[in-house]
């Protein structure tokens, strides 16, 4: 009786298969925002699992080393944090890939620094710097309202806070103004028409403008419509869309270019204005 046995491959797909999340991230797959030069070694600093996600997040060490030029090294950077140099958000965090996202405080006490990461009209980190007052508090989106099994309200914010018995007229896409000391939210900024909005992702990311109008697709995503202080409007999907203030007042100082995005001529103009061209 002829009998076939299939070969059974000693290397198949189970044994090939890595354990685990990865732990390395290559220069050339970092985030573009990071604006690491392609050529300056093979790895970049992965960011760690944290309040923000890992395509955008700004790690410590990148804002230590690329940044603020206060390292020169991985190693540097390791030293500083370990010395317990740098806090964000209020917390000393000693991890030097710690990921830092939007409307995060960064705080070297050594250095009498004071930064929130804000997004400039290209869509990138920006340091930007502020004074003792702005630095204790943060606004924080929401992203969910729920209740747990136990009958506790809790509002779950775009850095993974969670908010135990919110203020009941806090619905999702709201910001609220959250003390970095405490973890309370003190002041809610709805969503609404008339609304002053930074875009934190996709193409306008960086822009700041005020609500005009909202199209509700039920069951895909919802479109907004903002249009910025020169009267430009544009549209985006509104899970992109962060209540920073209402009307024309902004809860938090804006960084240079107040989120106005200029066009490619004006771009040229001013540089040739400054000399640079």
């Amino acid at each position: 009786i002829h009998l076939t046995f299939h070969h059974c491959n000693k290397h198949n797909n189970y044994s090939t298969m890595p354990r685990g999340p990865k732990k390395h991230l290559k220069r050339l797959n970092a985030p573009r925002h990071w604006n690491l030069g392609k050529m300056g070694g093979v790895w970049a600093p992965k960011p760690s699992a944290g309040p923000h996600k890992q395509r955008e997040c700004l790690p410590v060490a990148i804002i230590l080393r690329e940044r603020l030029k206060y390292a020169l090294t991985g190693k540097e950077c390791q030293q500083i944090c370990m010395e317990r140099c740098v806090k964000i958000d209020g917390k000393v965090r000693t991890d030097m890939n710690y990921p830092a996202g939007f409307m995060d405080t960064v705080e070297l006490e050594k250095s009498g620094d004071r930064f929130r990461l804000l997004l400039d009209t290209k869509g990138r980190f920006v340091l930007h710097r502020i004074n003792k007052e702005e630095a204790e508090y943060k606004l924080c989106r929401i992203q969910k309202v729920y209740v747990t099994a136990k009958k506790v309200p809790v509002a779950v914010t775009h850095d993974g806070r969670t908010l135990r018995y919110p203020d009941p007229d806090v619905k999702v896409n709201d910001t609220v103004k959250v003390s970095i000391a405490t973890g309370k939210m003190s002041d809610i900024f709805s969503f609404e028409m008339g609304a002053m909005v930074m875009v934190t992702k996709g193409h306008n990311a960086g822009r700041v403008g005020q609500l005009v109008h909202l199209e509700k697709h039920d069951g895909s995503f919802s479109i907004v419509t903002v249009k910025d202080r020169k009267g430009n409007t544009f549209a985006t999907r509104q899970s992109n869309v962060f209540v920073i203030g209402s009307g024309d007042h902004p809860q938090v100082t804006l960084p240079k270019g107040r989120g106005i995005k200029k066009d490619i001529l004006q771009e040229r103009a001013e540089a040739e204005a400054r000399g640079d061209l």
